[in-house]
């Protein structure tokens, strides 16, 4: 997959099969578009291209508001888009400016006169332009007087639910991470660096990995206990995680996420870590004191290792 981050940069690419959007989580619904576009972009012996933005329109656009939060990194969202198959990803900065140009305006000058769109694969629900005044509808007249193609995906359910990125999120609020890997297709994932903590876990037999998220706008599921993968630079392991604000030995406050990883106890400070949620063991719970703690997380080890030989 090659990247580009600048329209004027995109030349040479054969018979452009283009879908546009944030694709954040890159989720089933998302994943069946991409199989569409390249399907059509080898039928007609064009590459398949992802027009989206970075940063998110909403942090430009609503930058007070802080309620976003998103599925995937740039870095998580790249890797699983090179996975899907696509030949190019186009990533132009977000800005007012382009946020204001009229349906007409987008499509004439950036879709035909810039990137010499050959067809269009599109969601249903696509809107585009000033105040989303684009639809389907208008972008399917629009190809016929420039001369490109233009197909529509219907929407994807499953078990029922349509898929989006919200009713993802609305499962990661609660920390409903199987349920969330029904709609995204893959396991949820937190990737960061390793940070210094207050090490209070090493003394009580459980040494745990602190991790920073590598975007500040990265959804961190709800409170409690998980059962995980990690990968580091040392290779794969199995382990358990706690998100919260740890009761027990901080008393409450900031909000941490802490791996303990099973028969690993290397020193990974400053070292990149990426974490797969694959089963939620239990809420996050005060204890009388740290032997009540120490009892429960032996139990825990014991609930996660017995599920992850499921997985």
């Amino acid at each position: 997959m090659k990247i580009h981050t600048d329209l004027a940069d995109f030349q040479g690419v054969e018979r452009p099969v283009l879908t546009t959007g944030t694709f954040d989580g890159v989720h089933k619904g998302h994943q069946v578009i991409l199989r569409r576009l390249n399907e059509v972009a080898r039928k007609e012996g064009g590459e398949s291209v992802l027009f989206t933005f970075h940063p998110h329109p909403r942090l430009v656009l609503h930058p007070g508001d802080t309620d976003l939060k998103l599925l995937n990194t740039q870095a998580e969202k790249q890797a699983l888009l090179e996975q899907a198959g696509l030949d190019h990803l186009l990533i132009v900065p977000f800005s007012r400016t382009f946020s204001r140009m009229h349906a007409l305006d987008y499509v004439r000058d950036v879709l035909v006169d810039a990137l010499r769109v050959h067809a269009v694969v599109i969601g249903y629900d696509h809107r585009f332009g000033r105040n989303r005044e684009g639809d389907l509808a208008l972008l399917k007249q629009l190809g016929e007087a420039y001369d490109f193609g233009v197909e529509e995906i219907p929407a994807q359910e499953i078990d029922h639910v349509k898929v989006s990125s919200t009713k993802i999120r609305e499962a990661l609020h609660v920390g409903d991470v199987q349920r969330a890997a029904d709609l995204l297709g893959y396991t949820y994932m937190i990737s960061g660096m390793v940070v210094k903590g207050d090490q209070r876990g090493r003394t009580i037999g459980y040494p745990t990995a602190n991790i920073a998220p590598g975007d500040p706008n990265k959804l961190i599921p709800g409170n409690g206990v998980y059962a995980i993968t990690a990968t580091t630079r040392h290779g794969e392991h199995l382990g358990m995680m706690n998100i919260g604000v740890r009761p027990t030995v901080a008393g409450g406050g900031e909000r941490t996420i802490e791996a303990h990883l099973f028969g690993f106890d290397r020193d990974i400070y400053g070292e990149p870590i990426t974490v797969h949620l694959r089963h939620r063991l239990r809420d996050e719970m005060r204890f009388p004191g740290l032997d009540a703690l120490k009892q429960q997380l032996a139990a825990d080890r014991d609930d996660a290792l017995r599920l992850l030989a499921r997985s």
